[in-house]
């Protein structure tokens, strides 16, 4: 019986041993994934915004605007490697009642769900554009490291480097500090009436459009999801005789309100809990109690083998006697 007891309990070790390894090197890159079914909204605010108004004709100046975007999974367009996410984001004046609408965008973007590296498939498109994707999307890398990324910019359809700048404290949680600037960058072009940018000879006038930006993003290392979001944006109309701004189509700054901060630090922090006990927590537990349950299988395996022999001596010695 002390036989069967002994190789049970180091059997038992043996495996808990190997589990614990397979969770620490293994089960990571298997179960660790963005989820398929996300839905998050996220609003942001600024204050002293300028704007062109498309229902009035008219630029508005030191306007309070809200941005609120919601992101929602498509689990049937996504796969065990793939997500696809859509996003809707409308940004409106909420100086006056009611709301002024400023814009609405959306898009559709696919992505590796371990890297967060986007990838052309599954109807991904910006609006009803569909560039070349590459580069990061709506988040970094499970694990994200303090290097340079190249995050895809729904303004110019492309990827743009995104320097790591420090770390920050934001509600408790340390964050990567990633920077994306973008200066004086044409990004299209708009045709609007010649008597709205002072030309009033031309019924109609087709004026290039161009960006200049810096967006900041607050980005939890162990999820790769930004908790917190700065955009500083100046979109303007440019004459191009004298490279002059024509039209201001929105010059301002959105901050991630606090609310939405809180509720995204508070579901990274969960998932990072979640990510330690199987990473960290669950294999060395596993392994410790598997390390104590097969000494202590091999040592009443040793004991039992040195009393069997025991009792083959004393036997042999009373036969001779």
């Amino acid at each position: 019986m002390r036989r069967v007891f002994g190789v049970v309990l180091a059997g038992l070790g043996a495996f808990l041993i190997v589990g614990a390894l397979m969770c620490r090197f293994y089960l990571p890159g298997q179960v660790v994934k963005f989820p398929l079914n996300e839905y998050s909204v996220s609003r942001l605010t600024g204050t002293n915004v300028s704007y062109f108004s498309a229902q009035t004709g008219a630029e508005v100046n030191g306007a309070s605007v809200r941005a609120v975007s919601t992101t929602q999974g498509d689990v049937a367009g996504g796969s065990s490697s793939t997500a696809v996410w859509n996003n809707i984001t409308g940004v409106f004046d909420v100086t006056s009642s009611p709301q002024a609408p400023i814009s609405y965008s959306t898009e559709r973007f696919a992505f590796d769900r371990r890297t967060g590296a986007l990838v052309n498939c599954c109807g991904a498109e910006v609006g009803t554009a569909r560039p070349h994707f590459s580069g990061q999307g709506y988040v970094w890398p499970i694990g994200t490291k303090q290097q340079t990324y190249e995050l895809f910019n729904t303004s110019t359809n492309k990827p743009e480097p995104a320097n790591f700048t420090g770390t920050a404290t934001i509600d408790g949680l340390t964050t990567d500090v990633f920077v994306q600037g973008i200066n004086n960058r044409q990004t299209g072009s708009v045709t609007v009436p010649g008597s709205l940018v002072g030309i009033a000879d031309q019924a109609t006038v087709t004026l290039p459009e161009f960006l200049t930006a810096t967006n900041t993003y607050y980005v939890d290392p162990g999820t790769g999801a930004p908790v917190k979001v700065i955009e500083a944006q100046n979109e303007t109309l440019q004459d191009p005789t004298t490279g002059s701004t024509a039209l201001v189509l929105f010059n301002g700054t959105l901050t991630t309100t606090p609310a939405s901060v809180a509720a995204a630090v508070n579901t990274s922090q969960g998932y990072d809990s979640e990510i330690s006990d199987l990473e960290t927590i669950g294999p060395v537990a596993g392994f410790l109690v598997g390390l104590v349950l097969m000494i202590v299988g091999i040592l009443i395996l040793n004991a039992y083998r040195e009393e069997a022999e025991y009792e083959e001596d004393d036997q042999y010695v009373t036969a001779g006697a």
